[in-house]
């Protein structure tokens, strides 16, 4: 589905397809099992949920992804982004916070870093003896 660059939405916009936006949104977007493509001639100021979201315009809100972030040449996003992969392209511009971390293997990871930390200064305390 492509909404035209001439269409302005306020509110909530919901759906279960692939989605380009050419034009004016504003308020929350939610289109969690499929790719939103915010076009080059794309404004968003929404809080935003997809599976998978491609920037080539501008986004002012919160970017969350369950598969990936991509932030083309030329677009922005002026909030946070809570994926577990995430590319910004040289040209693009963001400002806000990256979480790259995923729900369930987040706490795994957390704990394993200690333990690894503690086996690093061993080694380090032998070599300076």
């Amino acid at each position: 589905m492509n909404i035209g660059k001439s269409v302005v939405i306020k509110g909530e916009l919901n759906g279960s397809e692939d989605l380009t936006i050419e034009g004016r949104v504003e308020g929350k977007i939610e289109l969690r099992q499929n790719v939103l493509t915010i076009g080059p001639n794309g404004k968003i100021k929404a809080e935003v949920f997809a599976k998978s979201v491609v920037v080539l315009g501008e986004v002012t809100g919160n970017v969350t992804a369950t598969e990936k972030v991509d932030i083309r040449d030329n677009g922005a996003v002026d909030g946070d982004i809570i994926a577990p992969r995430v590319a910004i392209a040289e040209g693009a511009h963001f400002r806000g916070s990256v979480d790259m971390q995923t729900g369930a293997a987040a706490p795994a990871k957390a704990e394993a870093k200690p333990a690894a930390a503690k086996a690093e200064p061993k080694p380090a305390q032998a070599a300076a003896r």
